[in-house]
This record gives C-alpha cells, structure tokens and sequence, in this order.
C-alpha cells in the first residue's frame, strides 16, 4: 500500500478471475474506498489511515471484495444506478447517479459508453484527481490505452468513439492525477497526458 498523493492511498493485488493485478484506492478524507480489495496486509492496514464511510464502485463489474469491507467497516456499498442489475440477488448495493456527490470531496461523472454505468470520479485531494474504472487503462509500458476489441462488444469502433468523446467531456474538470481500476497511477501530469491521448484517438 503507498500514498499516491497526501490522504490518497493505492495498493495493487493479484486478481485470480482474470489473472492480472488490479488496483484500488482509498481516499482518506473522503472516506471513501473504491474498488477495493483486500490488500497483502489485511483489512486492518486500510483501517491505521482511516475509516472508510462508503465503497464505491466504478462500474458493476467491480465488487471485488467489498462485501467484506463493508461487513468490517459497517459502510454502504454504492454503484451508478444503471449497473444495479448486476446486484439484484445480494449484496445490497445502494444507488447513485452522474453529478452526485458520493462522498466528501468526491463527484461521480458520467463516462459509459463501455457500459451503461461506467463512472470516473473526480476527487478534490491535491491538485484534483480522476479516477477510472475500466474506460481507459494503462498498459505495460505505462501508456494510455483502451481496453482490447474483444472487450468491447459487438462494435469496438462505436464504442471507442464513445469513449474518445466522453473522455474529452471530462478535460473540463481541475485535475493533474489519474487513478486507474487496471494500471498503475499518474501522480502528476495525468491531464496533459489525457489530452494527449484523447488528441491521438481525434487522429487516427
């Protein structure tokens, strides 16, 4: 576990349904967890920085462990109202929508195109920070990337329009660091480096 940022917490683990590491965060003022698994040390390291008040998952596919957060914690599990589907047989999963305030200093913003509910968020920690879940991740060598064709349905090529376009709404928000749910983080520099990328997709 290492402090991306001051209060903003990430750690990686390895997640055996889809064989590759996964990241989650935890933003300590906010009390909020996102994506969370149970980190090498045990639940117990979350709780030496702070009390999470809320889980928050970035998209439907995203529960991970956060059943066993919010049995340890006594905190709500919370999705964007499009995916709660996915949770129609337990857990309990509480809904919220694009534009809300999910927690102190955090915003739900729109992204989908992916999926119905797919979520960035923004946090107010240092100098703002955007938090993904699968619409764009970071591949081996660091950079940028969409996820493969082949997780994007029946027509990729919508679908990356879609996500060029919504990554592009997002530009307008204060932000300098980016989290990822599939990648490691950028702690400065993460907006000129969206820009970039959203840049290369216009031209290709």
């Amino acid at each position: 576990m290492d402090e991306v940022l001051p209060g903003v917490l990430h750690w990686t683990t390895f997640h055996e349904g889809i064989g590759e590491p996964v990241h989650s965060h935890f933003f300590v003022e906010g009390g909020a967890l996102f994506d969370p698994r149970v980190p090498a040390e045990g639940i117990d390291e979350v709780a030496r920085h702070g009390r999470p008040d809320a889980i928050l998952l970035s998209n439907r596919h995203h529960l991970r462990h956060a059943e066993a957060f919010a049995a340890a914690f006594d905190c709500p599990i919370k999705a964007q109202r499009s995916g709660l589907h996915e949770f129609a047989g337990g857990p309990d999963v509480q809904p919220f929508d694009f534009g809300d305030q999910v927690a102190p200093g955090v915003t739900a913003l729109e992204v989908g195109a992916l999926t119905p509910e797919d979520t960035a968020f923004h946090l107010d920690a240092g100098r703002g920070v955007l938090l993904f879940a699968d619409a764009i991740v970071r591949g081996e060598d660091g950079a940028l990337t969409y996820v493969s064709d082949g997780l994007m349905g029946d027509d990729p090529d919508t679908v990356r329009a879609g996500l060029t376009a919504a990554l592009e709404r997002l530009l307008v928000h204060d932000f300098d660091a980016l989290l990822f749910a599939h990648g490691d983080p950028v702690p400065t520099g993460g907006k000129a480096r969206l820009e970039a990328f959203v840049e290369g997709q216009h031209g290709a």
